[in-house]
């Protein structure tokens, strides 16, 4: 699919800005980073939790992005993402880790907005991943600093993972897509003022869920089952995950792009899974 240059040209503009105000660069990796991208996605996950050299070869010598964001010439994140066609053509974006001693300071923004400029160079103008519900800080990244939308709900996606943050709980995900182009996105990318979404259900994230999860598992557990519950009788009733202004969650039936309110998304619509934290 052609995407206008302009918007590509853009996107473009908008990774340099990014990755210089992360104090970073982001790039395609080569095959002498592979030694480096399993050990930040290790840190993030564990041993043995990334895939292996000769995969990450492979991915990247296909054309996918394996990307990797450096300061001062040394790795400091990583993000893997590969074609799907589940649904329509899409980059399924699968892992991105960055450094304890960097997060929270723009380099995984900047590492997304690259990879949305590589894919519509390329003429890819949708991305998907998943990310734990419950995690507030990745809900706002996603749904607010991103613009991603929440297309479907799934429970225990991935089964027990017992990796470095999760432990035994549940690997309950949301699934985002990420209209690259739409005019969600723009207003996202832009720093526009919180839409005010039309609601009358909610769920408070104010709890800080990881540390809830390591300091009291019984807590986390009945957060868990609450919340699932939540969006499971949510999504039966066509309704679709938003962030309010207070970063909690709000449940409408509002089009998920109000910059186009002819094109509401279909918030029960499956879709081929992503996982942009794994965590």
């Amino acid at each position: 699919m052609a995407v206008d240059p302009e918007i590509v040209a853009e996107a473009g503009r908008r990774a340099e800005a990014a990755a210089e105000a992360a104090g970073v660069v982001v790039r395609m990796a080569d095959p002498g980073d592979m030694k480096a991208i399993i050990g930040l996605f290790e840190r993030t996950w564990g041993p043995g939790r990334s895939p292996d050299r000769s995969m990450l070869l492979a991915l990247d010598y296909a054309g996918n992005t394996v990307l990797i964001a450096t300061a001062a010439g040394k790795p400091v994140g990583a993000t893997l993402g590969f074609l799907g066609w589940s649904d329509g053509l899409h980059l399924h974006s699968h892992m991105a880790a960055v450094v304890p001693w960097r997060r929270s300071g723009g380099v995984g923004y900047a590492l997304k907005l690259f990879q949305r400029a590589v894919c519509l160079e390329h003429g890819v103008s949708e991305i998907r991943w998943t990310f734990d519900p419950l995690i507030r800080r990745n809900a706002h990244f996603n749904l607010v600093k991103l613009g991603a939308e929440v297309v479907t709900f799934l429970p225990d996606f991935y089964g027990r993972l017992d990796d470095v943050g999760v432990g035994s709980d549940r690997s309950d995900r949301f699934e985002v897509r990420w209209r690259l182009a739409s005019g969600r996105v723009e207003q996202a990318l832009a720093g526009q003022a919180h839409h005010a979404w039309s609601t009358t259900d909610r769920l408070p994230l104010n709890v800080d869920f990881e540390r809830l999860r390591a300091d009291d598992p019984h807590a986390a557990g009945l957060l868990r089952e609450e919340s699932r519950l939540l969006f499971h009788t949510a999504t039966a009733r066509g309704l679709r995950p938003e962030l309010d202004a207070d970063n909690d969650y709000v449940f409408t039936s509002d089009p998920a792009d109000p910059a186009d309110p002819a094109d509401p998304a279909d918030p029960a619509d499956p879709a081929d899974p992503a996982d942009g934290s794994r965590a």
